[in-house]
């Protein structure tokens, strides 16, 4: 009775110290604490209004969320950094009806991101890489208002998540 008590706590330990090496978001952040995303500006041809910010926004509060580091604005005291534009936005015709008209608009948005991990000296996880995305809009709809916003909200989703797994995710 007393090998089967032992060999149950023995498989028991080892299922639990296992589970301690995998974080539900796959994030691996090593020995940082902090972390600064400055401002991702908009030198985009076409410019649209506060993108720049909702993005910036966007990519804090991914981090934020799904890791237990802190955010800092001061990017010397931060262990992981963050730095990027938004060089490209625009809008494209998909497909057309018969009366030529539009009957999708892709928008696809740009952002060159840097990432710099000041806890690993030889900056074997540092990099510079593009991420875009896209989302089609029915011809019907303007791409303003809530169409708009929509869009915005999907395609930064998918490129905030992208640039996440790229630095943190040990896949």
């Amino acid at each position: 009775m007393t090998k089967l008590k032992l060999t149950f706590l023995f498989l028991s330990l080892l299922t639990f110290n296992s589970c301690g090496f995998y974080s539900f978001t796959g994030a691996n952040i090593g020995s940082a604490t902090t972390f600064a995303v400055p401002f991702f500006q908009n030198t985009a041809a076409v410019v649209e209004p506060g993108i720049d910010q909702r993005f910036t926004f966007a990519l804090q509060d991914l981090i934020q969320n799904q890791t237990s580091l802190n955010l800092t604005t001061n990017i010397n005291q931060a262990d992981l950094v963050y730095t990027g534009e938004i060089i490209d936005y625009y809008f494209a015709p998909q497909t057309a009806t018969s009366d030529n008209v539009a009957a999708q608009t892709r928008l696809t948005i740009v952002v060159l991101c840097s990432f710099t991990n000041k806890t690993i000296e030889d900056g074997s996880a540092d990099f510079e890489k593009r991420f875009s995305f896209f989302v089609d809009i029915p011809g019907n709809a303007q791409p303003v208002g809530s169409a708009l916003d929509s869009a915005l909200e999907e395609i930064f989703e998918r490129i905030t998540q992208d640039i996440f797994q790229a630095s943190l995710a040990n896949w």
